[in-house]
């Protein structure tokens, strides 16, 4: 398989944990996003949106898209270990916070989001700091769906989920942004346990080969 990316691309980290929690071998092709190489013809071929990640199977001619889909994907082809629980219930509400994430967060932080608000003469303060409005109150809010009597360490229990996928890369972006993440401790317990993981560890930014 080849997984096309960018080593801070917080979408592109999620599948790569997905991939080191399954114990899977990938080829990785970094798009420079801010040099703009998602929008190179080649790579459009690929995924119309310009967006990354793409995860190309071995047969060259499957192509998938959008990081949830593509985590749940393997999870699928690859049950072991499970990224979502056994009963229809949890997965609802694991998912839930993984959208939240994915959907609801992390687009204003989307580098075509933030350029195009430049376009339009708002002021840098006002861009940076829409978006560490949103990301404050998006993660309160996720912290505020967790279950109150689970004893973790995890968000769902005692092992790593979907929502940890979208967890700890997005908290890495609010600090990035100058978020306050003092009242979510929750939340910090569960990046605190992810990062003594190996998979988690192999898929952070700096251990890329594109990393800056």
């Amino acid at each position: 398989m080849r997984l096309h990316g960018y080593f801070r691309s917080t979408a592109a980290w999620r599948v790569r944990i997905a991939l080191a929690l399954k114990g899977l071998s990938v080829e990785h092709v970094s798009h420079h996003l801010r040099r703009g190489e998602q929008r190179a013809a080649e790579y459009l071929a690929l995924n119309p949106q310009g967006l990354v990640p793409v995860l190309e199977l071995d047969d060259r001619a499957t192509v998938l898209t959008q990081s949830l889909a593509i985590c749940e994907w393997l999870d699928e082809t690859h049950p072991t270990p499970p990224l979502l629980p056994g009963d229809a219930l949890n997965r609802a509400r694991v998912r839930a916070v993984a959208l939240a994430i994915a959907c609801d967060i992390h687009p204003v932080q989307n580098l075509k989001v933030l350029a195009r608000l430049r376009t339009l003469d708002v002021a840098e303060k006002a861009v940076t700091g829409w978006a560490r409005e949103i990301i404050a109150e998006g993660l309160a809010a996720c912290q505020a769906l967790l279950p109150q009597d689970e004893p973790g360490p995890f968000l769902f229990g005692p092992a790593p989920t979907l929502a940890e996928l979208c967890l700890v890369p997005q908290l890495a972006n609010a600090r990035r942004f100058g978020v306050d993440l003092v009242l979510l401790p929750r939340l910090l317990a569960a990046e605190a346990a992810c990062q003594t993981l190996p998979a988690f560890q192999a898929a952070a930014p700096d251990r890329q080969p594109d990393a800056e």
